[in-house]
């Protein structure tokens, strides 16, 4: 099966900066001997890097500050095959994610929005063969602005979690969030189609709350789960979008998650997206 398709991400810009620990701290604790980490993140780039590694044609809506970490997210995001023609350079910082990963790959993260705040849909034509992938890293006002204007597919991954207008969720065609943020989200119940991750117990497709197909998880020994569940988006996206089956899209995406778990970057490095098809 082909997995060609054009793609348009909308959404945030991050430098990741990491702390490596043995384990989390608790609240007021400080925990030592950590290893210091800077890479490009934010979930809008991890998910247009990995759409383009994938093999979609992607193209990135977003926003980076003047500053020497604004050129390294351009640099990243150009190695991976993403089309920047509609990432803004602003007169502000770029997009910080604090993180710290414990010796399992679990995290903790704080995000400081910076160029963020001024992401802009402003000029951006979205044909109705397109597809759209949003995230709410971003202001919700875009992201709603964004979905009223999209005349193609648009896919959202509803995180951080918020309550989201009814407008965004009719409008949506598939909604992607974790078990927690599903819970979150009661009025994703509600919505036509909606992906739901549990980590390694694997993934759901709920049709109006019902659940419609699961896949397990692939078993694997995580590094680091900060851009699994961004590999996961664009991966079920495409999946979908290519005509596979609730199901196999779903084993896909979760191959794809299990690869980029035992990559220690937040935008890893993947295979072309029919090398992790059921089929392949």
């Amino acid at each position: 099966m082909a997995f060609d398709i054009d793609l348009t991400v909308v959404g945030s810009i991050n430098a990741d900066i990491s702390a490596v620990t043995e384990r989390l701290p608790g609240p007021g604790e400080t925990v030592g001997g950590g290893r210091l980490t800077r890479e490009a993140g934010g979930k809008g780039a991890n998910q247009a890097a990995a759409a383009a590694r994938l093999g979609a044609r992607t193209r990135m809506v977003g926003a980076v500050g003047s500053d020497a970490d604004g050129a390294a997210m351009r640099r990243a995001l150009e190695s991976a095959g993403v089309d920047l023609t509609h990432v803004a350079t602003v007169d502000t910082e770029t997009g910080t994610a604090l993180i710290v990963v414990d010796a399992a790959g679990e995290n903790q993260i704080a995000v400081c929005e910076g160029a963020n705040a001024h992401v802009s849909i402003e000029g951006v034509e979205v044909g109705e063969h397109d597809t759209v992938l949003a995230q709410l890293e971003i202001s919700l006002d875009t992201v709603t602005e964004l979905a009223r204007r999209c005349r193609g597919y648009f896919a959202l991954n509803a995180a951080p979690a918020m309550p989201l207008p009814a407008e965004l969720i009719d409008r949506a065609d598939l909604i992607i969030v974790n078990e927690t943020e599903y819970e979150l989200i009661p009025e994703l119940a509600d919505a036509s189609l909606v992906a739901v991750t549990y980590g390694a117990q694997g993934s759901a497709i709920l049709e109006h709350g019902t659940q419609v197909a699961f896949a397990d998880a692939v078993k694997t020994t995580p590094v680091n789960t900060v851009g699994a569940g961004d590999a996961f988006c664009a991966a079920l996206t495409i999946a979908l979008r290519a005509g596979l089956p609730y199901e196999a899209a779903l084993r896909t995406a979760n191959a794809v998650g299990a690869a980029a778990v035992v990559d220690p970057a937040s935008q890893p490095a993947l295979q072309r997206l029919e090398q992790y098809a059921p089929s392949a």
